[in-house]
Protein backbone atom coordinates (compact mmCIF):
# COMPACT_ATOMS: atom_id res chain seq x y z
CA UNK A 1 0.00 0.00 0.00
CA UNK A 2 2.76 2.34 0.93
CA UNK A 3 6.20 2.52 -1.28
CA UNK A 4 8.68 3.12 1.92
CA UNK A 5 8.02 2.57 5.93
CA UNK A 6 8.40 6.37 6.31
CA UNK A 7 5.09 6.91 4.46
CA UNK A 8 3.12 4.49 6.20
CA UNK A 9 4.66 5.49 9.61
CA UNK A 10 3.86 9.45 9.14
CA UNK A 11 0.14 8.22 7.72
CA UNK A 12 -0.65 6.05 10.43
CA UNK A 13 0.30 8.95 12.93
CA UNK A 14 -1.04 11.55 10.54
CA UNK A 15 -4.56 9.88 10.94
CA UNK A 16 -4.73 9.23 14.96
CA UNK A 17 -3.71 12.43 15.54
CA UNK A 18 -6.53 14.19 13.55
CA UNK A 19 -9.09 11.82 15.11
CA UNK A 20 -7.83 12.69 18.05
CA UNK A 21 -9.09 16.38 17.95
CA UNK A 22 -4.98 17.50 16.78
CA UNK A 23 -4.16 17.31 20.83
CA UNK A 24 -1.53 19.56 22.04
CA UNK A 25 0.86 17.04 22.38
CA UNK A 26 1.13 14.21 20.58
CA UNK A 27 4.29 12.74 20.22
CA UNK A 28 5.70 10.18 17.38
CA UNK A 29 9.26 8.66 18.02
CA UNK A 30 10.28 7.56 14.53
CA UNK A 31 12.49 4.25 13.45
CA UNK A 32 15.54 6.47 13.33
CA UNK A 33 15.53 8.43 16.30
CA UNK A 34 19.09 9.23 16.93
CA UNK A 35 22.28 9.97 14.38
CA UNK A 36 24.12 6.05 14.92
CA UNK A 37 20.73 4.70 13.64
CA UNK A 38 20.54 7.30 10.54
CA UNK A 39 22.01 6.20 7.31
CA UNK A 40 24.61 7.77 6.18
CA UNK A 41 23.30 10.75 8.45
CA UNK A 42 20.54 12.64 10.15
CA UNK A 43 20.26 15.29 6.88
CA UNK A 44 20.94 12.78 4.30
CA UNK A 45 18.47 9.96 5.73
CA UNK A 46 15.20 9.36 2.95
CA UNK A 47 13.52 7.97 6.02
CA UNK A 48 14.38 11.40 8.05
CA UNK A 49 13.85 13.68 5.08
CA UNK A 50 10.11 11.47 4.28
CA UNK A 51 9.11 11.90 7.61
CA UNK A 52 9.86 15.70 8.16
CA UNK A 53 7.76 16.13 4.77
CA UNK A 54 5.21 14.06 5.44
CA UNK A 55 4.08 14.48 9.36
CA UNK A 56 1.77 16.98 9.91
CA UNK A 57 3.01 20.27 11.59
CA UNK A 58 1.68 19.68 14.89
CA UNK A 59 3.29 16.19 15.92
CA UNK A 60 6.35 15.97 17.92
CA UNK A 61 9.17 14.28 16.89
CA UNK A 62 11.43 12.18 19.74
CA UNK A 63 15.07 12.55 19.13
CA UNK A 64 17.57 10.93 21.85
CA UNK A 65 20.90 12.49 20.32
CA UNK A 66 23.93 11.32 18.42
CA UNK A 67 23.38 7.90 20.02
CA UNK A 68 20.49 5.74 22.02
CA UNK A 69 22.76 7.32 25.12
CA UNK A 70 23.90 10.30 24.69
CA UNK A 71 26.50 11.36 26.91
CA UNK A 72 26.80 14.98 24.66
CA UNK A 73 23.80 17.15 23.01
CA UNK A 74 24.84 20.02 21.00
CA UNK A 75 23.31 22.93 19.15
CA UNK A 76 24.77 22.13 15.70
CA UNK A 77 23.48 18.63 15.86
CA UNK A 78 19.89 19.36 17.11
CA UNK A 79 19.85 22.28 14.04
CA UNK A 80 20.54 19.81 11.46
CA UNK A 81 17.64 17.18 13.36
CA UNK A 82 15.63 20.38 13.06
CA UNK A 83 16.13 21.27 9.59
CA UNK A 84 15.48 17.52 8.06
CA UNK A 85 12.34 17.24 10.46
CA UNK A 86 11.21 20.58 9.83
CA UNK A 87 11.08 21.14 13.58
CA UNK A 88 12.60 21.58 16.64
CA UNK A 89 13.15 18.10 17.93
CA UNK A 90 11.68 16.71 21.67
CA UNK A 91 14.78 15.25 23.35
CA UNK A 92 14.05 11.92 25.11
CA UNK A 93 17.15 11.85 26.95
CA UNK A 94 18.55 7.74 27.99
CA UNK A 95 21.65 9.94 30.50
CA UNK A 96 19.97 8.01 33.36
CA UNK A 97 18.35 5.28 32.11
CA UNK A 98 19.72 2.08 33.24
CA UNK A 99 16.79 -0.58 31.99
CA UNK A 100 19.54 -2.19 29.73
CA UNK A 101 22.08 -2.75 32.91
CA UNK A 102 20.05 -3.25 36.33
CA UNK A 103 23.58 -3.37 38.03
CA UNK A 104 24.38 0.63 37.36
CA UNK A 105 22.91 3.23 38.88
CA UNK A 106 23.44 7.00 37.87
CA UNK A 107 23.57 9.25 40.35
CA UNK A 108 25.90 12.02 39.06
CA UNK A 109 24.33 15.86 37.98
CA UNK A 110 22.95 16.52 34.85
CA UNK A 111 25.96 17.16 32.19
CA UNK A 112 27.10 17.65 28.88
CA UNK A 113 24.62 19.27 27.32
CA UNK A 114 25.30 22.39 25.91
CA UNK A 115 24.27 25.80 27.46
CA UNK A 116 21.40 27.70 25.43
CA UNK A 117 20.18 24.14 24.26
CA UNK A 118 17.13 24.65 25.10
CA UNK A 119 16.26 27.38 22.06
CA UNK A 120 16.68 24.12 20.38
CA UNK A 121 14.30 21.87 21.47
CA UNK A 122 10.50 21.46 20.98
CA UNK A 123 10.81 19.54 25.01
CA UNK A 124 12.64 17.30 26.89
CA UNK A 125 11.79 14.44 28.36
CA UNK A 126 14.09 12.29 31.00
CA UNK A 127 14.10 8.42 31.40
CA UNK A 128 15.56 7.84 34.93
CA UNK A 129 16.44 5.07 36.69
CA UNK A 130 14.70 2.30 37.36
CA UNK A 131 14.86 2.69 40.88
CA UNK A 132 12.56 5.82 42.17
CA UNK A 133 14.71 6.63 44.91
CA UNK A 134 17.65 7.08 42.97
CA UNK A 135 16.55 10.07 40.67
CA UNK A 136 16.92 12.65 43.39
CA UNK A 137 19.75 14.01 42.16
CA UNK A 138 19.75 13.59 38.21
CA UNK A 139 15.34 15.26 38.40
CA UNK A 140 17.25 17.94 41.04
CA UNK A 141 19.72 19.01 38.98
CA UNK A 142 18.17 18.83 35.52
CA UNK A 143 15.53 21.11 37.37
CA UNK A 144 18.35 23.52 38.16
CA UNK A 145 19.59 22.86 34.25
CA UNK A 146 16.43 23.70 32.96
CA UNK A 147 15.83 27.38 35.46
CA UNK A 148 19.62 28.32 34.24
CA UNK A 149 18.30 28.46 30.57
CA UNK A 150 15.09 29.61 31.15
CA UNK A 151 17.30 32.65 32.54
CA UNK A 152 20.18 32.69 29.51
CA UNK A 153 16.90 31.92 26.10
CA UNK A 154 14.89 34.23 25.04
CA UNK A 155 11.71 32.25 23.84
CA UNK A 156 9.59 33.48 20.93
CA UNK A 157 6.56 32.58 22.69
CA UNK A 158 4.68 34.75 25.49
CA UNK A 159 4.51 32.10 28.56
CA UNK A 160 8.42 31.08 27.77
CA UNK A 161 9.05 34.81 28.18
CA UNK A 162 6.68 35.27 31.71
CA UNK A 163 8.64 31.99 32.81
CA UNK A 164 12.14 33.41 32.56
CA UNK A 165 11.37 36.47 33.55
CA UNK A 166 9.10 35.22 36.84
CA UNK A 167 12.92 33.25 37.60
CA UNK A 168 15.10 35.68 37.11
CA UNK A 169 15.77 36.34 40.38
CA UNK A 170 16.33 32.43 41.23
CA UNK A 171 20.05 31.36 41.86
CA UNK A 172 21.67 29.88 38.70
CA UNK A 173 19.10 31.45 36.51
CA UNK A 174 21.58 33.57 34.29
CA UNK A 175 23.41 32.32 31.15
CA UNK A 176 26.48 30.18 32.27
CA UNK A 177 25.80 29.74 35.61
CA UNK A 178 25.29 26.02 35.61
CA UNK A 179 27.85 24.27 36.86
CA UNK A 180 27.16 20.22 37.08
CA UNK A 181 29.16 20.08 40.58
CA UNK A 182 27.18 23.22 42.36
CA UNK A 183 24.09 21.80 41.15
CA UNK A 184 25.34 18.33 42.55
CA UNK A 185 26.32 19.68 46.11
CA UNK A 186 22.46 21.99 46.19
CA UNK A 187 20.90 18.45 45.23
CA UNK A 188 22.40 15.98 47.66
CA UNK A 189 22.25 18.88 50.49
CA UNK A 190 18.53 18.65 49.65
CA UNK A 191 17.97 15.16 49.58
CA UNK A 192 20.39 15.01 52.77
CA UNK A 193 17.41 17.09 54.33
CA UNK A 194 14.58 14.94 52.41
CA UNK A 195 15.99 12.07 54.51
CA UNK A 196 16.30 13.40 57.37
CA UNK A 197 12.22 14.60 57.41
CA UNK A 198 11.06 11.23 56.48
CA UNK A 199 13.13 9.59 58.94
CA UNK A 200 11.58 11.64 61.35
CA UNK A 201 8.35 10.99 60.90
CA UNK A 202 6.24 9.02 62.88
CA UNK A 203 6.27 5.35 62.56
CA UNK A 204 9.53 5.75 59.68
Amino acid sequence: VFPSLAKAQASVANEVYQELGQPSVFLFCPTEYCSSLCSPSPSQSCYLLTIGQELLPGIGVIWTGPKVVSQELSAALLEEVEGVLRRRPIIWDNLYANDYDCRRVFLGPYTGRAPGLMAKLHGLLLNPNCELQANFVPIHTLGSWFRSELGSCAHPDHAGTETAEALGDSPGSQEGSYTPQDALETALRDWVAEIQRQASEAGR
